[in-house]
């Protein structure tokens, strides 16, 4: 359960130990998030009132409850661990750091990374776009999550995507 000495609000950041012994990671909070979790309370060593089986039974009310609404079967299906199998498909298809994503997931062993990434052929990939022309300007579209892509442009521009 995620507690409050696991959050450095201040370096924006949460801090992740894995139960089964991977290695432990960091990972960056956005300011949207972390304004969320400054309004909650702090009057008790965890972030969030509940157990572990209280989550998992919401979870899978809400989930029967979307898919039933929603007349789509595969909704009652996913799990908590298909969002990991999820998060790390598309952070290898990202960037194509197998690594990379090895180490987002906490494992020791390659072999398990390769358990939950799956090589999936995105056909038709959309980007957004954007240019910038000064140092500021190209380090603003870095923090939004834009990729700078090639260089300089008669202009002086360097262009920068995105997946949109």
């Amino acid at each position: 359960m995620l507690k409050w000495v696991d959050l450095d609000l201040e370096g924006k950041t949460v801090r992740i130990t894995p139960e089964k012994g991977g290695n432990p990671c960091s990972l960056r909070l956005s300011d949207r998030l972390l304004a969320m979790l400054n309004s909650l309370p702090k009057d008790q060593p965890k972030v969030f009132k509940g157990s572990s089986d209280h989550f998992r039974r919401t979870y899978r009310s809400q989930r029967k409850r979307t898919a039933y609404k929603l007349k789509n079967e595969r909704i009652a299906e996913i799990t908590f661990h298909t969002f990991r199998h999820w998060k790390a498909t598309m952070e290898y298809h990202k960037t194509k750091n197998i690594l990379h994503v090895m180490q987002l997931l906490g494992h020791k062993n390659i072999q398990n990374t390769l358990v939950y990434t799956h090589l999936v052929n995105f056909e038709n990939d959309e980007f957004h776009t954007a240019v910038a022309d000064s140092v500021e300007k190209a380090c603003k579209l870095i923090e939004a999550g834009f990729e700078y892509v090639t260089g300089e442009y008669n202009d002086g521009g360097k262009i920068f995507r995105k997946p949109k």
